[in-house]
């Protein structure tokens, strides 16, 4: 499989990958059993590492992931963030214009989060970041991946109100004039005041059909991912 991006660094425990998948594969909950199996596969392939995913809630709950078997065959926690320290491991983000976000830590602790909607409103990144740091984590990093623009997120005015209320960077208006969120935006500024160095990967997925878009292509939307393991 090819990645829509993807980068290594070097941390003090080994060489950590970062990457986020397109539209070729689907990881999405929706996707046939089989389909979404052999993206899996594809991504375990690819990164030499177990993949590890979560069943995301536009929460701010944070799984700290023990082992590449941690919990019973087939379970997947309820969050919107995952970390660890192991290596082997490939954390999975999933998205189809939500902002998947990687964090890497100088340490070797790594995290991927899903920060949709409600997850910027609540906080979901900087309690991932919290979260690496209460783990021992220094010099954590993040890579911003492929999301809708704050050209394309339409919204009702109400709701554009409510999350620009907590976080002012996600104020936004489309294209065409209307009341818009910019999540990215939103993201980077929580970083930013969390002390995080981060990249902006780029790519909006409502404009690039290349990525998965909920917004254009609704629930035949697939879902890629945001990807981050360590190698030892």
């Amino acid at each position: 499989m090819t990645f829509f991006f993807s980068d290594t660094v070097p941390v003090t425990t080994g060489t950590v990958s970062v990457a986020f998948t397109d539209a070729s594969i689907d990881l999405g909950d929706l996707a046939a059993s089989a389909v979404r199996e052999a993206a899996l596969d594809e991504v375990a392939a690819a990164t030499g590492a177990t993949p590890y995913v979560m069943h995301q809630v536009h929460g701010t709950t944070v799984h700290v992931v023990e082992s590449p078997v941690d919990g019973p065959a087939g379970s997947v926690p309820d969050a919107d963030a995952l970390v660890t320290s192991e290596a082997g491991v490939a954390l999975l983000a999933r998205a189809a214009d939500c902002v998947p976000v990687l964090l890497v830590a100088e340490t070797g602790h790594v995290g991927a989060v899903h920060a949709g909607r409600e997850g910027v409103r609540r906080g979901v990144v900087p309690a991932a970041v919290e979260r690496l740091r209460e783990l021992g984590a220094t010099g954590v990093r993040a890579w911003v991946g492929p999301h809708i623009c704050g050209r394309c997120y339409e919204v009702p005015d109400e709701m554009r109100a409510e999350v620009v209320a907590v976080v002012p960077a996600t104020d936004a208006t489309t294209s065409w004039g209307t009341p818009a969120l910019d999540l990215g935006a939103g993201v980077l500024a929580q970083l930013a005041d969390a002390g995080v160095r981060a990249v902006e990967v780029g790519g909006c997925t409502r404009e690039d059909d290349t990525l998965h878009s909920h917004r254009r292509d609704g629930t035949a939307a697939g879902r890629l991912a945001g990807v981050v393991w360590r190698t030892p």
